[in-house]
């Protein structure tokens, strides 16, 4: 096992890392930029350095500043957690000629997905079901034949991006034509790549995703979760297990089908660690979208039904150990829902800066079970919300033996979580959990969209 690990990362996911590291007896190091010098993560590890200035470019983005701070605390491995460095394979490459262990899967498997149309090419070899799309990266007037073939509407897509970024609805030529150059000019300055491609659009998918949890002999999944529920192609609610399989009827064999690609397209580019293999549900088709070599967001959903750790099986993997369960080992336990909590207007979805002056959940903040509830946070009363990352402040999530009661347990933590000084999401996610189509579990990607 490591002696210390570096934590490329701020916020909750920070805080996670450094919970589950401290768990497995390993010192921490934060980074940390000019805004987050008093973070809480900052305040969580055993040492903390300093990356820059606040832009992100400028500190977390920066892969040489964080191996030099690696090196300077004599850091063994670093964990990226998700976005900023975690998805990048040149990050990668760069920690293993440092002799810095990577906490994710090997450069080689990231750069085989690293381009969402090439890795939708690798799929499609290997057998599984992807979304009819592109055979490749489209640009002008080019997209007007590729487009033909596949049939409008389409869904014009960041080739190197993710979280949403970059995505956009086209219905005909003229929509499509805007569309690629708008995405590709988004995609230039959001992921320093323009490339973008095409898929069909469907009008009222499910969004679901399956697990996946390697050591590089042997690969697990975690079963499938459910994240149809989403704001602008961002997920806002998360489920585990997926609805989709279990409401209005069980539908065993579709859910085993989903699994079983996760599985297939995680071993077609010899995927280890953890990570996401994400589909559409189109009625009685599963259909692969992308795979995030990283961990997710929605993680503690899983952990939930799992009772595994996945950041602690992380490290541990990462560290050299075999995964210490087998596939028969994998039980679910209940349902799980996890929340969002972000800063943010509840109307106008715009990102709401400022000092949090009261920060009050349900439960302590510590990334623990109480009474079946959990809250992963990157907050407290006293900080400050700054405009240079993303809004998200705690995730909260609800376990119970049924999805019902993980509803019920829900509804009244929302209702008693107070967070002053800053506008937050809370509202909507209040409107959604007392939504009766939420509880029969009428989920699609535009559910919010009918609930307003």
């Amino acid at each position: 096992m490591f002696r210390k690990i570096l934590i490329a990362n701020r916020g909750e996911i920070a805080c996670r890392v450094a919970r589950a590291a401290r768990a497995l007896g390993v010192r921490t190091v934060a980074v940390y930029s000019d805004a987050d010098e008093r973070a809480l993560h900052v305040e969580q590890c055993d040492e903390a350095v300093r990356l820059g200035p606040a832009p992100a470019r400028e500190s977390y983005l920066d892969a040489g500043k964080v191996l030099a701070a690696a090196r300077q605390a004599g850091a063994e491995a670093i964990h990226p957690g998700y976005g900023f460095l975690s998805e990048q394979a040149e990050f990668a490459q760069a920690c293993a000629e440092a002799g810095v262990v990577f906490v994710g899967p090997p450069p080689g498997a990231m750069r085989a997905i690293k381009d969402k149309a090439q890795a939708r090419a690798v799929m499609r070899d290997a057998g599984v079901p992807v979304v009819p799309g592109s055979e490749g990266h489209v640009a002008g007037e080019g997209a007007l034949d590729e487009a033909h073939a596949i049939g409008f509407p389409l869904l014009v897509k960041a080739a190197g991006g993710g979280g949403g970024i970059g995505m956009q609805v086209a219905n005909d030529e003229a929509e499509l034509i805007k569309a690629v150059r708008a995405c590709s000019d988004r995609a230039r300055a959001s992921f320093g790549k323009d490339a973008v491609y095409l898929e069909r659009y469907f009008p009222a998918p499910r969004h679901v995703e399956v697990q996946i949890l390697g050591d590089g002999r042997l690969t697990l999944h975690l079963g499938a979760r459910e994240c149809s529920i989403q704001r602008r192609h961002q997920k806002v609610v998360e489920e585990a297990p997926a609805t989709a399989f279990e409401l209005p009827a069980p539908r065993p064999r579709l859910r085993d089908e989903l699994l079983r690609a996760g599985l297939l397209a995680a071993r077609a580019v010899g995927y280890a660690n953890a990570g996401t293999c994400e589909f559409l549900l189109v009625g009685d088709h599963v259909y692969f979208i992308e795979l995030n070599a990283r961990l997710q967001v929605e993680h503690p959903v899983t952990e939930a039904v799992t009772g595994l750790d996945l950041v602690q099986l992380q490290i541990r993997v990462a560290a050299g150990e075999h995964l210490p369960i087998g596939q028969g080992d994998v039980r679910m336990q209940g349902h799980a829902i996890e929340c969002r909590v972000n800063a943010e207007d509840p109307v106008k979805f715009l990102p709401s800066p400022g000092r949090i002056a009261r920060f009050d959940p349900p439960v302590p903040a510590d990334g623990l079970f109480h009474g079946g509830l959990r809250v992963d946070a990157g907050y407290r009363a006293g900080d400050t919300v700054t405009p240079f990352y993303d809004s998200l402040l705690a995730k909260l999530v609800a376990h119970g033996e049924t999805r019902a009661e993980a509803i019920a347990r829900l509804r009244a933590a929302l209702d008693s979580f107070a967070v002053e000084g800053v506008k937050t999401n809370l509202p909507l996610h209040r409107r959604i959990a007392a939504s009766e189509a939420f509880a029969r579990g009428e989920l699609d990607t535009h559910f919010i969209e009918r609930l307003n």
